[in-house]
């Protein structure tokens, strides 16, 4: 069910700095909801999908460490984060 899921998505900021970010839409709330669509519709888009709510915190963990690499100039294929995420994909 989409709803016991997480929808994230890995982008490229536009503009200068061009900083790897990670947005998990389904946890945006009224705030931040369109500032934080705009950002990332603005970027590129490196990656997407969703990960299963009852595993949540290891694959924000496996993806944080990703971008963080990537920030860090760090060239990582997206099929490296593809594998270690399938055991939390949904």
């Amino acid at each position: 069910m989409i709803s016991n899921r997480t929808m994230f998505e890995i982008y490229r900021e536009a503009g200068y700095g061009r900083k790897v970010r990670v947005v998990y839409f389904t946890e945006l709330n009224d705030h931040n909801r369109e500032t934080e669509i705009s950002r990332a519709m603005a970027g590129e888009h490196l990656y997407d999908g969703f990960i299963r709510d009852h595993a949540k915190e290891e694959a924000k963990q496996i993806i944080a460490q990703f971008v963080d690499r990537l920030n860090h100039g760090e060239r990582l294929e997206i099929d490296v984060l593809r594998a270690s995420l399938e055991p939390y994909s949904g």
